[in-house]
């Protein structure tokens, strides 16, 4: 019997650039639309422009007061199951499979919400992040939780929030990785891409660009005026940083700089995966990562790591790939890591978990 699947993604981004969930959502949706048939559920037909050309439907966005009773309106396309990347799609009077995912749980340890949330949502985001029965409450009402590595599915082991083992449907890179890095010399210059929240210590990265004379720092991601600032007097006052601000880039402008780079760096603290890890890789770029679970499964043994919020630890793991040989040795280790992670290879993973849940509800029906 044919699979009837719809994949809600309503959570990618209208305004042409990818987020994690954005990007999460497009990936393993273009990967199952290529092995079965889905339908999308959207919200804003914007979101077109960054998702596969497939069946879609639109309906209310996720953040709307009716969300816990989307249900009824999915119930009418009639699907055997339907995949949420996120974990708070609404549920009540379903009559399909549901599989949820959860992608960290960063925010019970780092408990302030993103400050461009409306006011109900940062409230709400509190009050969820209190305690694990909210967050139990969300996974629970789900048929099967998949998550994106391993060391979030012991959390939410340990956690006891799912009603049995989360299935690890891991995110990846969108471009075919590269067969080797890009060919002319390196700058002397680090990429940083990804938000400027507090558990990311960017600070760090800044101090440990001070403690390099000679390299610069590319923040790519958008930053805000105020974390600029901060950062900006952060490098004046560990005597003088050269940072490059862009304030975002498209994937062309993100690959040429990880092409003329030495490597990509991140100091967070905490992650659930850890995708600029990936793209760099495929693109035979070296990393440099804080020594945290998370960071030692996705980078393996291709990556440098340095203890979280020491800097010299970080100038000190960029200088060894000026030793003659490494930064070659460390290229050709992340070619050959990032092989380990691709959307075809996420959507086989998961395709077992949707049919599983829909042969049990066309079983129980």
């Amino acid at each position: 019997m044919t699979l009837r699947l719809v994949v809600d993604c309503r959570y990618v981004r209208r305004d042409g650039r990818h987020d994690g969930i954005s990007r999460y959502s497009a990936g393993i949706t273009a990967a199952l639309g290529r092995i079965v048939p889905l339908t999308m559920l959207i919200d804003d037909e914007r979101q077109l422009a960054l998702l596969p050309d497939l069946p879609w439907v639109r309906t209310r966005p996720p953040a709307h007061p009716l969300e816990p009773f989307i249900a009824r309106t999915v119930n009418r396309l009639r699907p055997d199951v339907v995949f949420c990347p996120l974990q708070t799609s609404g549920s009540s009077g379903r009559r399909y499979g549901l599989v949820l995912t959860l992608h960290d749980l960063i925010y019970y340890r780092h408990r302030t919400p993103p400050a461009e949330f409306a006011p109900w949502v940062r409230l709400a985001w509190r009050l969820l992040y209190l305690s694990y029965v909210p967050q139990r409450l969300l996974l629970r009402r789900a048929d099967e939780v998949v998550t994106v590595s391993a060391t979030v599915a012991e959390e939410i082991r340990r956690h006891r929030l799912a009603r049995g083992p989360a299935t690890v449907v891991p995110n990846a890179a969108d471009a075919e990785p590269l067969e080797a890095a890009a060919p002319g010399p390196r700058e002397r210059s680090l990429v940083y891409m990804g938000a400027f929240i507090a558990y990311k210590d960017v600070a760090t990265l800044v101090r440990a660009a001070a403690l390099l004379p000679g390299w610069t720092l590319h923040l790519a991601s958008r930053v805000p005026a105020g974390d600029r600032a901060r950062l900006e007097q952060v490098a004046r006052d560990a005597g003088g940083a050269a940072l490059v601000f862009h304030d975002g880039v498209d994937d062309a402008e993100y690959a040429a700089l990880l092409d003329r780079a030495t490597a990509l760096v991140s100091a967070s603290r905490d992650e659930g995966f850890g995708i600029p890890v990936v793209e760099a890789f495929s693109r035979g770029v070296p990393v440099v990562l804080t020594d945290i679970p998370i960071f030692r499964e996705v980078g393996g043994d291709a990556a440098l790591y340095a203890p979280a919020g020491d800097a010299g630890a970080f100038a000190a793991a960029v200088r060894s790939l000026e030793a003659p040989g490494e930064w070659r040795r460390r290229s050709a280790a992340a070619l050959q890591q990032v092989r380990r992670f691709s959307w075809d290879e996420s959507a086989r993973r998961l395709l077992p978990v949707l049919e599983r849940v829909a042969a049990a509800r066309r079983r129980s029906a």
